[in-house]
């Protein structure tokens, strides 16, 4: 069973919140929010947030109960759109600032890792 949560349009860049996914990909849920609980990040907490939806998804949807198998399989970090700002400059000039969004998505699953093959090694 898999089962996920998406945030559109979080006012984070997708480079920022990348950096604390990386974390918590193939955590178990306590784990994860473990982490996301002392990550000194500001995306830390959307992504929290974003976790908990998932936890929420999948016991309301699937009738998770033991939610200690479930597991981070996916974290990814898409780039929104910019929202476009103009600040004014010394002799009219113009700097121009884009602040950048993103669309958070996290994938749980209870299925148990498969174990990767070892022939990638011998060539």
């Amino acid at each position: 069973m898999k089962t996920q949560a998406t945030a559109r349009y979080i006012r984070v860049p997708a480079s920022k919140a990348r950096l604390v996914l990386d974390h918590i990909r193939g955590k178990s849920v306590g784990e994860a929010l473990a982490t996301l609980q002392l990550a000194p990040k500001s995306a830390a907490r959307l992504i929290e947030k974003v976790l908990r939806s998932a936890i929420a998804n999948a016991e309301h949807n699937h009738q998770v109960r033991n939610l200690d198998d479930l597991r981070v399989v996916k974290a990814i970090a898409d780039g929104g759109p910019s929202l476009k700002r103009v600040s004014p400059r010394a002799m009219g000039r113009a700097f121009f600032i884009k602040h950048r969004t993103s669309h958070l998505t996290i994938e749980l699953s209870d299925e148990t890792p498969r174990a990767e093959s070892r022939r990638a090694g011998a060539r």
